[in-house]
């Protein structure tokens, strides 16, 4: 028998409290449906996730907010993709761009040409035919064209930004919204002794609330979801061996560029995400391989700028709830579970699982069952084990010899799934996807070529075509690219144009693109 929901209770604010409220609040519009939020100005909130991937873009866009209006709001700049440094081996580098590469023909993938040419000698990097990919390289950027021309013009993009003044946007829109904000903290959930469902909240102050649903939004912790459900909670440490991280902002040094940084260490991988007004860095990391002193030592030796504030330490497990919607409570964000931020997802887990939520229920009258519950849990695992292993696949690949972690990753026992996936590759050039998976064949092609783990062969059907044909064709692609990256303005342009940027370094330097 379905549950009806006429009331609707939030614990937590930050990016997936408020990203929650004003997707509902949108949802549930024309009803009678009351939606609370409950936060406490006693308690702070992690805020450090700076860096999306294109799908926030589809989030907001659904709200009425404009790509213009939340980069103006959030002093964001644009991401095309993420540089990854010295992960394959010290000194190497490329970029997972949010776009393709090259062109397919004849049914067969674009890449099969290529490791044909690469295997006659041609040393062209994958790289040179994606759009996004160069015009990071050459820090350019403008909106992506309407209706392109041809796949080599397809990229996308996402945003570096402040996710506290996000969130600050969210929090408007629901209380546009007539949700309702509720500023006290919570000293017990009650649970119902029958059923084990959560019967309400009590605060400080001995207020009560009761709700037909709570969303629990409360960070690590899992307020609701783990310290009254009991729900539990699936370890992915022997995979995801970071465990820690440090985090800093800094004064910007140089025009911000268009690709967030990730650096590879000696324990794990710094971050740095450039803002209009400010740089985030970070430091992730393991505490088996590395204490905390030598973490933040490492991180602020390596921070370009002055330093803003101190330091903020912040320990996970990493893994997810294995229960994410548990009797009458659901879990969004890192309540739900934690991915270490390498391919930033946590936004776009927290947009995946709202979307699954409204999905749910009709926009006009809201009722969940015993099968949407199931069906909830089903995908979401599914979800986060496809992420879970693209972020593997990173570690996993390497061949940073002689530095204990990553030695580790390279030798360690992988998910089945994983292992397929790449024997599949390694061996056919197959490019095989999952359902619901968030990243596409070619994010997974970017990873594999940067950390050359390249198949053994290719579609032979790639030889019915003649080689001339097939060099002078990939030789066309290059130039049509480089010919309209050429065209494109500088990201800074792009800033000035619709912000009102202006940079006022305190101390120049080169820019490093």
């Amino acid at each position: 028998m379905n549950k009806q929901v006429n009331s609707i209770v939030i614990v937590g604010g930050g990016t997936a409290g408020w990203m929650t409220a004003a997707a509902l609040s949108k949802h549930f519009q024309n009803t009678h449906i009351s939606i609370k939020l409950v936060e406490s100005s006693q308690l702070g909130t992690i805020g450090v996730g700076e860096a999306t991937i294109p799908t926030l873009r589809r989030f907001y866009t659904n709200l009425g907010f404009t790509d213009i209006d939340v980069i103006r709001a959030t002093n964001a700049t644009c991401k095309l993709g993420i540089e990854f440094r010295d992960w394959y081996c010290s000194g190497s580098s490329f970029i997972h761009p949010f776009g393709l590469f090259g062109q397919n023909a004849n049914d067969i993938p674009f890449h099969h040409y290529w490791l044909k040419l690469r295997q006659l000698g041609d040393n062209t990097d994958l790289a040179d035919y994606s759009l996004g990919v160069n015009l990071a390289k050459q820090n350019k950027f403008c909106f992506p064209a309407p209706k392109p021309k041809s796949s080599l013009q397809i990229f996308d993009w996402a945003l570096h930004f402040d996710a506290s003044a996000f969130a600050a946007l969210m929090r408007d829109f629901s209380v546009r919204n007539n949700v309702e904000v509720i500023d006290n903290k919570i000293t017990q959930v009650v649970v119902n002794t029958e059923d084990g469902s959560i019967e309400s909240l009590l605060f400080e102050n001995a207020e009560t609330l009761q709700a037909d649903l709570y969303i629990d939004c409360s960070g690590f912790k899992g307020l609701l979801i783990e310290q009254a459900l009991n729900t539990g909670y699936e370890n992915w440490d022997h995979w995801l061996v970071c465990d820690k991280a440090v985090a800093i902002q800094s004064e910007s040094v140089d025009l911000p560029i268009v690709r967030t940084i990730s650096q590879a260490k000696i324990a794990g991988w710094q971050w740095r995400i450039p803002l209009q007004h400010r740089q985030g860095n970070g430091y992730v990391y393991c505490s088996q391989y590395l204490s905390d002193e030598e973490a933040t030592q490492s991180l602020l030796m390596d921070v370009e700028g002055k330093t803003i504030g101190e330091p903020r330490n912040f320990s996970f497990i990493p893994g997810r709830r294995k229960q994410v919607w548990n009797k009458n409570c659901v879990a969004i964000g890192l309540s739900a579970g934690f991915l270490e931020p390498l391919e930033s997802t946590s936004i776009a887990l927290i947009e995946t699982a709202i979307n699954r939520l409204t999905l749910t229920f009709s926009s006009s009258a809201a009722s969940y069952g015993i099968n949407d519950i199931n069906r909830f849990n089903e995908v979401t695992q599914m979800e986060y084990e496809r992420v879970r292993d693209f972020i593997i696949l990173h570690y996993k690949i390497n061949q940073r010899e002689g530095l204990p972690l990553w030695d580790y990753c390279r030798s360690m026992p992988i998910p089945e799934e994983l292992e397929n996936k790449m024997k599949l590759f390694k061996n056919k050039g197959k490019l095989e996807r999952y359902p619901w998976e968030i990243f596409g064949a070619d994010s997974w092609l970017a990873i594999y070529s940067g950390f050359n783990y390249l198949p053994d062969s290719y579609d032979i059907n790639v030889d019915n075509i003649q080689t001339s044909l097939v060099e002078s064709r990939l030789t066309e692609m290059r130039h049509s690219i480089n010919r309209l990256v050429e065209s494109i303005p500088e990201h800074s342009e792009f800033l000035k144009k619709f912000c009102d940027y202006s940079p006022d370094f305190s101390s120049q330097k080169n820019c490093n693109y």
